[in-house]
This record gives structure tokens, sequence and C-alpha cells, in this order.
């Protein structure tokens, strides 16, 4: 049960870290971590943090059953390394793009509202950028193994009905974890090799590359300027736990199923 009171006098804070570069798991375990972290700080409101990843990553879904076959050729040629996410959805491929993690420890119980109040943020920072996005209206497919394949109230499209931002949420105790990545320059070879289609275009070159996360960190916090808003970095007892529970969203053994009839 969420114990916060909204009528306390206390000041309600948020946390933002420094944009990080980490493995899979890595990134995977500090986000759950934040999630349990704002569970228990009843002052704290929100945590936001931007990161990339070490090399080319796929993440698959929580769900997801299995892969393509030929995604084991590409991590045995050490093109790109898999993760399992704590969140649902299909899968996505981290590499010349921006990740983002929202945490939120009193958000709205209706799923969509929820959605839209912690990604309409996103939509303000990119509207500042010259680049308006929406909220995408399909229904999910689970036939789709490509998370960019589709585009669902959880998504964000350009107006060429681009997905450009794919999000997906964990909940615990009616507290709410959001992370999504932010598709830029994604490797047209290498999507092909994975998806066997095309890659999305690239973002508009209004968008900059270096300094997106700073940008984006402004219009996340313009869009709750009552919170208290503190710059914070990892500790070392947050660093120790990472590299522990990180081990949680390595892979066990998998069952590459030839799933290409999905693609």
């Amino acid at each position: 049960m969420n114990k916060r009171n909204p009528g306390s006098s206390i000041k309600r804070y948020g946390k933002v870290f420094p944009t990080m570069h980490l493995s899979g798991p890595e990134n995977m375990a500090l986000d759950v971590i934040l999630l349990e972290k704002i569970r228990k700080d009843l002052n704290l409101s929100f945590a936001l943090r931007f990161y990339k990843w070490e090399g080319y990553w796929i993440s698959i879904g929580r769900n997801q059953k299995g892969i393509p076959k030929n995604w084991l050729n590409l991590v045995n040629s050490k093109k790109i390394q898999i993760v399992r996410r704590p969140t649902g959805g299909n899968a996505v491929l981290h590499g010349g793009g921006l990740t983002y993690a929202l945490i939120w420890s009193s958000p709205p119980r209706k799923k969509k509202e929820a959605y839209y109040l912690a990604s309409n943020w996103l939509v303000n920072g990119f509207f500042n950028l010259g680049v308006p996005l929406k909220f995408g209206n399909q229904l999910c497919n689970p036939n789709k193994i490509n998370c960019f394949g589709t585009s669902t109230l959880a998504d964000l499209v350009d107006i060429d009905g681009n997905k450009r931002i794919g999000s997906a949420q964990l909940w615990r105790e009616g507290h709410l974890m959001q992370h999504g990545e932010i598709l830029l320059d994604p490797p047209k070879d290498l999507w092909m090799e994975i998806f066997n289609s095309k890659a999305p275009n690239p973002a508009a070159l209004s968008i900059p590359r270096d300094g997106l996360d700073e940008l984006l960190k402004k219009a996340c916090m313009s869009s709750w300027p009552d919170i208290l808003w503190k710059e914070e970095e990892l500790n070392q007892e947050v660093t120790k736990e990472i590299q522990t529970r990180s081990l949680e969203y390595l892979l066990p053994p998998i069952t590459f199923d030839d799933l290409s009839n999905q693609m």
C-alpha cells in the first residue's frame, strides 16, 4: 500500500542521476533497485536517469518465451548480447539510441493515464526540439518479436508515423518504474540481421545526439515544478548492489525457437 501523504508539509523531492554506460544486466538491475528505493523513502517522489549500453544489446520482455535461432550466431560472433527485462513487451535493440528510466512513487492507478503522465514530459521535450510526438494507437501484437514493429498507447510516434520511443512499465505496490528506448540512429545492417526488416529512419537532425539527456532532464523537471529536484551520484552501496542483482537478468539457457515467420 502506498503510505505517502499528499497533504504532508514535508517537501517532496526527486533524484536525477548522471548518464551512465553499463552492461545490459547492470542497467536492468539499477532500474529495479531505484524502484525499490523509492518504495522505502516516503519523501522521494521521483527518480530519473538516462543511460547507454556497453556495446549492442537486445533486451527481451519478461514474458518472451523464445528467440530466433539466428540470434545465437550473432551472440557467438559477439555482434550482440541479450538481456531479459523486468518489464513486458517485445525485443528492443539498444545501440545508437538513448534509454531512460522514470521511477514514480504515486502514479495514477489506471494504466492509460499512467502511461500518458509518465510520458508527457518526453512529448514536451521533443516538441521543444521541433519534433511533435503523439501516442500510438495500435493493439499490442504478441506475434511481433520486434518492439518497434508496433506502436501502442505506451509508445510515441512522430508526424510521419515512425515510432520514436517505446516504453514499458513495472509496478510494485502502487509504485511505478517506466523505462524505454529513444530511437536515434538505429544500425541499419545489424537491424536487418536481427529483425529481417528495414531499420526505422534516423531521428531528425534537430534532435541533438550529444546533450539530449540534459535537455530531457529539464523537460521532466519542468513537468513537476513542485518537486525539489536533486542531482545525485550512485553511492558505493548501490554500486555493489548492482553487481549482485545484475545476475538476476542474465539469461538462463535458451531454446532458440525459429520465429522467422513472426518477424
